[in-house]
């Protein structure tokens, strides 16, 4: 069994995903090829941006219609990122996301097959550093029960609120996990609408929003963070004990021709703030410009982004969509005046 420790985990499933846009009526505007995308996959590879693929994992259940073409997709980023367990009864976990207009809507095609923590028991991919996860704030607290109970395995733990479960009806139980929870990282508009708060996303909103969930409570004994994904207003970051940062989307105010779907940007963000910690000493806010530019390749095509050169060496010396992440780095560093 591998023995290397992982620095990241999704608990994210691995979905195949179709896409449907109507016009203003409802009438099909029309419909994508099917692509692999998925909330795991694309937090994986946004970790992988900056990390060898022995450090990341994730599970991947193949059903019957597994394709020879995603196994090959995914083993592109590294084989050793992968727990793949099959399914031979079933098919793959299927998705439909429905565009009209600005709405986005999602529907499961197939029964879904959720991952929790004790699915890593025994596996490589157990005990990570840095644990990620996506759902309703009720199946948080599970899922925070479930690490609790696995002797001493501590993960820093990045949540993402499932987007329909972003309601006030949800809060309370929000409230409930806040105290167990290392880093919470909402959308701009999830994080409103959790707490009520039915005006547009402004910077300033977006402020007291943060400042609320952390009077709440996140993290033990108050210490942790909330990391706010605001789409091209870029991603503000606070605890108690520092002062909010906003760090630039890396496209903004730049040549934007370069944003062509940010499907997945979210999920790839917080790989790459979970690779960032791992880069920084477990500074949230160096690992947020991390975050930024793992989002930034994620946005320029349709699905995942490309890893067009492979060496033996570490993710500085490969390139991305033929570009170096460290480069990006520096640039938004260096806009930012964080350096």
């Amino acid at each position: 069994m591998d023995t290397i420790t992982k620095q990241f985990v999704t608990l994210g499933m691995f979905i195949i995903d179709e896409f449907q846009y109507l016009d203003e009526n409802g009438d099909a505007a029309g419909k994508s090829q099917p692509s692999q995308e998925s909330q795991g996959t694309y937090a994986a590879v946004g970790a992988r941006i900056w990390l060898p693929p022995d450090m990341i994992g994730m599970i991947i259940d193949r059903g019957n219609d597994f394709s020879q073409t995603f196994q090959e997709s995914l083993e592109s980023f590294g084989d050793e990122m992968w727990c793949f367990r099959d399914q031979p009864q079933r098919l793959t976990t299927r998705a439909v996301n429905i565009y009209r207009g600005d709405h986005r809507g999602f529907q499961y095609l197939t029964p879904r097959i959720r991952i929790t923590p004790n699915d890593l028991h025994g596996t490589r991919l157990a005990e990570a550093k840095n644990l990620h996860f996506i759902c309703s704030p009720s199946r948080a607290m599970d899922i925070m029960n479930e690490v609790q109970k696995t002797g001493n395995w501590e993960p820093i733990t990045i949540y993402e609120p499932i987007p329909d479960r972003c309601i006030p009806e949800e809060l309370p139980a929000l409230i409930e996990v806040l105290p167990k929870i290392s880093i919470l990282s909402p959308n701009a508009e999830e994080a409103l609408s959790l707490l009520s708060i039915t005006q547009p996303p402004s910077k300033d909103l977006i402020e007291q929003a943060c400042a609320r969930f952390l009077d709440i409570g996140v993290g033990q004994n108050g210490q942790g963070h909330v990391v706010i994904r605001s789409g091209d207003m870029g991603a503000y970051v606070a605890s108690r004990v520092r002062p909010g940062l906003w760090v630039s989307a890396y496209w903004s105010g730049k040549d934007e021709s370069h944003v062509v779907d940010v499907t997945g940007a979210g999920n790839s963000f917080l790989g790459g703030l979970a690779a960032g910690l791992s880069l920084t000493n477990g500074d949230v806010f160096a690992a947020v410009f991390h975050a930024a530019v793992s989002a930034s390749f994620t946005i320029e095509q349709l699905g995942l982004p490309r890893l067009t050169s492979r060496t033996d060496d570490h993710s500085e010396a490969e390139e991305w969509n033929d570009d170096h992440p460290l480069r990006r780095l520096a640039d938004l560093r260096a806009r930012s005046g964080y350096l």
